[in-house]
């Protein structure tokens, strides 16, 4: 392979396929691989652009009649933060997130798993195995951390690092400018605690004291209840054909 092809990012265009948020709707999606030397700025470049990453893929949507998928990002600096979010923050008082390499864990994959089995039986994820779960955390040529989250113990001060049965994980990337979140995903059995959103307001966080201006969450889609929580993370800005927009409410 040479040099130039290498570093020079080739696209491609998927067949159409059956919307995974829109019924009766299908998607395509345009990609690119992220490898060589130059991945981590193609990855920052493409994501300003609206692709999300997948192992060693980046991609975004290409529908030819649809533009319901909306890429959002949090503004960090700006957030804020509604009685609801307080009080879920106060209920994971006891949780910390500790960030780790990218390395995948047995214990991970169970939660992983349970999450999966519990919320997403019927989804393209539904089917996959221990190294599946591997490929997806390590098939990675870009800054990749993952953000473990477990109750505070006795010697957290010290380490930095939370005790006991895992809550919830994230797999993130750090670009230059925010968190993007790749996947979370979290115990179903704890429910009360929101840890879904828990863990947005974590990396919100986590990219402010890093002095990162954004947190990257993805696509919205207008119509998709599964999606509908993105909007209450304000203000945000959302990628149009003009730019990304400022969103107060």
């Amino acid at each position: 392979m040479t040099e130039h092809s290498r570093d020079t990012p080739q696209f491609y265009l998927t067949a159409p396929s059956p919307c995974p948020y829109l019924a009766g709707r299908s998607e395509r999606k345009v990609f690119t691989h992220l490898v060589g030397e130059r991945a981590t700025q193609l990855n920052d470049v493409l994501t300003h652009g609206g692709f999300r990453r997948s192992q060693s893929i980046a991609y975004r949507p290409a529908c030819e009649q649809c533009r319901a998928c909306v890429s959002v990002r949090v503004c960090v600096d700006d957030f804020r933060e509604t009685r609801s979010f307080r009080r879920v923050r106060e209920g994971n008082a006891d949780l910390i997130g500790d960030i780790r390499a990218a390395i995948p864990t047995a214990e991970q994959y169970s939660l992983f798993r349970l999450y999966l089995d519990s919320r997403h039986s019927d989804g393209g994820m539904a089917d996959m195995t221990v190294l599946d779960y591997a490929m997806m955390v390590e098939d990675s040529h870009v800054r990749t951390r993952l953000i473990e989250y477990r109750r505070h113990g006795p010697g957290t001060a010290v380490s930095g690092r939370g005790q006991g049965a895992l809550y919830g994980v994230a797999l993130t990337d750090v670009l230059a400018d925010g968190l993007s979140m790749v996947y979370s995903f979290y115990d179903p059995e704890r429910a009360g605690r929101s840890l879904g959103t828990y863990m947005i307001l974590d990396h919100i966080a986590k990219a402010k004291a890093m002095g990162l201006p954004y947190v990257y969450l993805g696509y919205w889609v207008e119509g998709s209840d599964k999606m509908n929580y993105k909007r209450r993370f304000l203000p945000q800005e959302r990628l149009a054909p003009a730019g990304w927009l400022r969103v107060e409410e």
